[in-house]
C-alpha cells in the first residue's frame, strides 16, 4: 500500500468547485549552486513540456493593487506587457520577503488558486494552446494539471501576452 498523498489547500478547492484535475509530486532539489530549482528543472523531471508548465508572479501596480501573472516556466515576464493587460502603468515584480504575507504561499510554491484574497490574474495567451496546463499546488514538490478554461473560469482570469 502507497503512502496517502496529502491534499494540499489547492486540491482542495479545485475538488470543492468541482474543477477537475491531476496531481503530480516531485522531490524538491537543490541546484549546482545549492539553491532550490524550479520551472524548467521541475517539468523536466516530471516529464513535462515546458511551455505547458505555468509559474505564477505576483506584482504590485502604480495604483497599489495586487496582480497576479501566470507564464510559461522557461519565459520572463514584459512588466509594459502586464501592467497594459491589467490597466495600470507601470507594474513591479514583489519583493521575495512580501510574497508569502501577499499570497500566503511560499517563493517556489506560489499558485494562482487559493490565494488569501482574489487578486486579478492573467495567463499568457499560450495557455488556451494546451488541453491541460500545469500550476503550482500551493507548496514546492507538488503541481496540480488542469484544463486552462477551468482554472480561466475558476479564477475569473483572462489572458494576454505577457512574455518578453
Amino acid at each position: 500500500m502507497g503512502k496517502k498523498v496529502e491534499k494540499t489547500n489547492v486540491m482542495r478547492i479545485l475538488d470543492q468547485k468541482k474543477v477537475p484535475y491531476t496531481a503530480h509530486f516531485y522531490e524538491e532539489e537543490n541546484g549546482p549552486d545549492g539553491t532550490r530549482e524550479y520551472g524548467l528543472h521541475v517539468a523536466q523531471a516530471l516529464g513535462q513540456d515546458p511551455k505547458r508548465a505555468f509559474k505564477t508572479l505576483t506584482a504590485r501596480g502604480a495604483s497599489g493593487g495586487v496582480y497576479v501573472f501566470d507564464i510559461p516556466v522557461t519565459d520572463s515576464l514584459d512588466l509594459k506587457k502586464a501592467a497594459k493587460a491589467v490597466g495600470e502603468k507601470s507594474v513591479e515584480l514583489l519583493h521575495v520577503s512580501e510574497i508569502t504575507a501577499v499570497t500566503g504561499y511560499v517563493r517556489g510554491g506560489c499558485s494562482p488558486v487559493g490565494m488569501k484574497k482574489a487578486y486579478p490574474t492573467v495567463f499568457h495567451a499560450s495557455a488556451l494552446e494546451y488541453a491541460t496546463i500545469y500550476v503550482s499546488a500551493g507548496k514546492i514538490g507538488a503541481q496540480v494539471e488542469a484544463a486552462p478554461g477551468d482554472l480561466l473560469t475558476l479564477l475569473r482570469a483572462e489572458t494576454a501576452d505577457l512574455i518578453v
